[in-house]
């Protein structure tokens, strides 16, 4: 006799329906699914690129941006002083996928700040934000191939947990809430106010008679805009007073080559001039520091004979801008016009060279026995460098210890599974390197999506042959105070390509965008 086949059908359809609980439970045990694809930690000039990678890549995935703060910008909120501007010029600061059509040649802080919100906006970011997140903890499981990610409410104090399945560190380098002040001898009895420039928020200063300790680039930002006569307040008079001297560039604040090749007679687009004023730039950029890095001593003679140019008439002497190390040993101080020199050839603002003995009630006392009077001192004295905004990491519940461990690529971290860290050059200009960063790990990601992987993890040792640990630093081509002072908080270099930090925009472009994803270093895995 024959079975209908629609009393089959309704028998196999019972039979499915009574397994259905065993299939889910095997489902649950042997793949978890996260609550983002991606979590990005900080939504400054990284994070929002990141995130706009992402959101046009098409690629469907989930994803947050946990900000410790209340508002995106990064550097460019945080740091409020007067004359805050950039020290790269704006078409290689800007992303590559949004140009900032703009004149000047270094943008200010305000400016900055403003196109990162318009590009957040433009890609519809702003509702993947969560202000007010703190990451605290970072904690892989090998078992359920995911990231915990302990978080706290900056707000209500409340502490949670979420999910994901790659991290990327896009917070930079430095600690957001606190700059580095040293200790000085004396300090609590200056009468006055002290001030770090990380901690600016609306300070009045009209009158007083200020000093700034430093000599980078923010005290070189800082004294022409206090003694700015066409600004809102104006100190009476500014002294810079640095240890040691710094190599100081001046260059047009305007660059009106875009408005020039784009002009009304040109066959050139406006995004065509760009491109092209853009590489322009990079090659500048990239020929400078390969020509200080060759022949420091020439370099030295031109950068001294155009201070020498710029200070003709005053009686600033040259020595307090002749420093003993080589051209980009350093990075380069760039003032625009050369409103730093204009500023102490009016005699609104002075520099002195000496060393503190210590601070008094109205003033600071060098060593030399000069006497600095003083209303308010700002302590422009550098930055406390801190990795992933202080988030503890561990796998499997061993904690890593981030400055003991080797990048790949300069964009991930050996043995650590799934995480990437976004970090800038320090020779050119940050965004350069994170712009390709940000497409390798695209790349990356697009990869894995693919071919079905759940995780990547560079290995620091495969088949019996391991990378060795230099004692370089991914910035160790810099030698500022800040840097030397957190050898112990920077992830390192290996002895190896992949896993070296070449600092080179050609290389680093051909490795991020044209090499293969897969080489013998990368372990990959499915479910």
């Amino acid at each position: 006799m024959l079975v209908p086949k629609l009393t089959v059908a309704k028998r196999l359809t019972q039979r499915l329906q009574n397994k259905l609980p065993i299939l889910s439970r095997l489902s649950r045990r042997h793949s978890v699914s996260a609550d983002y694809d991606v979590l990005i930690i900080g939504a400054g000039l990284s994070g929002i690129g990141m995130a706009c990678y992402l959101q046009r890549s098409h690629l469907h995935k989930r994803f947050v941006l946990l900000e410790k703060r209340d508002d995106l910008g990064g550097t460019w909120d945080i740091f409020n002083y007067p004359g805050v501007r950039s020290d790269s010029d704006i078409l290689t600061l800007s992303y590559v996928f949004r140009p900032w059509f703009n004149d000047s040649t270094l943008a200010k802080g305000q400016d900055i700040k403003q196109y990162i919100s318009d590009t957040a906006k433009q890609y519809d970011i702003q509702r993947h934000i969560r202000y007010g997140c703190e990451v605290q903890q970072l904690a892989w499981s090998s078992e359920r191939r995911l990231w915990l990610v302990t978080t706290k409410n900056l707000k209500t104090g409340e502490v949670s947990q979420v999910s994901a399945q790659f991290v990327v560190g896009a917070t930079g380098y430095y600690d957001v809430d606190n700059g580095y002040q040293p200790d000085f001898v004396g300090q609590e009895t200056f009468s006055g106010q002290i001030v770090h420039p990380q901690r600016w928020q609306d300070i009045a200063y009209h009158g007083k008679n200020v000093v700034v300790i430093g000599s980078g680039a923010t005290a070189m930002t800082l004294v022409p805009a206090l003694v700015d006569p066409e600004a809102i307040q104006c100190a009476q008079h500014v002294t810079m007073l640095q240890r040691s001297p710094t190599y100081v560039a001046s260059i047009k604040a305007e660059d009106g080559m875009l408005d020039l090749l784009s002009g009304r007679y040109s066959p050139l687009s406006r995004q065509q001039a760009y491109e092209l004023v853009r590489w322009r730039n990079v090659w500048l950029q990239q020929g400078i520091y390969q020509f200080a890095t060759h022949a420091p001593s020439l370099v030295k003679r031109i950068l001294l004979h155009k201070v020498k140019q710029d200070l003709k008439g005053s009686d600033v002497s040259i020595r307090h801008f002749s420093p003993q190390y080589a051209p980009w040993d350093q990075r380069l101080c760039a003032v625009p016009d050369a409103d730093l020199f204009q500023a102490l050839q009016r005699g609104d603002a002075s520099v002195v060279t000496g060393e503190i003995e210590r601070f008094t009630s109205d003033g600071i006392l060098l060593k030399s026995g000069q006497h600095l009077p003083a209303d308010m001192i700002v302590t422009a004295t550098g930055l406390k460098l801190q990795m992933l905004g202080g988030a503890k990491v561990y796998v499997d519940g061993q904690q890593v210890d981030i400055g003991n461990s080797l990048t790949y690529k300069a964009v991930m971290i050996g043995d650590v599974p799934n995480m990437a860290i976004l970090f800038g050059y320090t020779n050119a200009s940050w965004t350069l390197k994170i712009d390709m960063a940000c497409q390798y790990i695209l790349r990356l990601l697009t990869y894995m999506q693919r071919r079905r992987y759940v995780v990547v993890t560079p290995k620091t040792q495969i088949n019996g042959e391991r990378v060795l640990t230099q004692p370089e630093t991914v910035m160790a081509n810099i030698s500022a105070g800040y840097i030397q002072r957190a050898q112990a908080e920077l992830p390192k270099q290996g002895d190896r390509h992949p896993w070296q930090v070449r600092n080179s925009y050609l290389k680093d472009r051909r490795m991020f965008l044209k090499e293969q994803i897969k080489d013998k270093w990368l372990s990959f895995s499915r479910k």
